[in-house]
């Protein structure tokens, strides 16, 4: 029988995916509206700010086939938090010990790089759990955490200028520590996932077209964003 969106999964799970993958964006682009001050106070020239931007977005790239990976081996939820905690901790350390060169900052956005890699964990945890007819309802939901990079923009540049930027880094701890909680609480893998599979076959889809023309797709796309 075919049962509506909302008692065909379970809401939870999706609230606490799209909770989870709303604060890791936050994060993941907290170096980009910091980086006028950050660049100001560390003397870094043009392309040290720009490369200091690009890498957690690079990294989240390489860090998403990792994350795919461990979903497939020990389970979205286990991997979310994993991936939570090691943000959480690079964030607080870097508010504790200070970030005072441009080595620091790349090694803070390759901590942040865990944060962009939630994609690869909040879209399964929430979708796996509905049929296929439920499905793109439900990453959208979850997907609408792409709106934590509103909340970067809007409000890291308003507490870098009250408190200084190395405490936004602290202060940002605080909403990732109690989305770590609700989500231990409520978010649940779903029963019978996928069988893991050999690391070959994971590139099994490189031999179709279609394969190369979504990720030129999603590269001009999410790219753009």
């Amino acid at each position: 029988m075919n049962k509506g969106f909302w008692s065909a999964g379970h809401r939870p799970t999706l609230f606490a995916a799209f909770l989870y993958f709303d604060l890791a964006f936050m994060v993941w682009v907290l170096l980009g509206p910091l980086a006028p001050m950050i660049a100001t106070d560390l003397g870094l020239n043009d392309a040290q700010k720009g490369l200091m931007v690009a890498i957690p977005t690079l990294a989240g790239a390489v860090l998403r086939l990792v994350n795919g990976v461990l979903v497939d081996k020990i389970g979205p939820k286990s991997t979310g938090a994993i991936g939570q905690l090691i943000v959480i901790g690079g964030l607080a350390t870097a508010w504790m010990l200070g970030v005072n060169s441009f080595g620091g900052t790349v090694a803070l956005g390759v901590i942040l790089g865990f944060a962009g890699a939630s994609f690869a964990v909040a879209l399964p945890l929430a979708s796996r759990w509905y049929p296929a007819e439920h499905q793109g309802t439900a990453l959208g939901i979850a997907g609408m955490g792409n709106s934590g990079t509103v909340l970067a923009a809007l409000f890291a540049p308003l507490l870098a200028k009250a408190f200084g930027w190395n405490a936004v880094l602290g202060l940002a701890c605080i909403p990732l520590a109690i989305t770590f909680v609700i989500y231990m609480v409520l978010a649940k893998d779903a029963p019978n996932p996928p069988a893991p599979k050999s690391i070959f076959a994971y590139l099994e889809p490189l031999k179709k077209a279609d394969a190369w023309w979504f990720m030129l797709f999603y590269g001009v796309t999410f790219g753009g964003f």
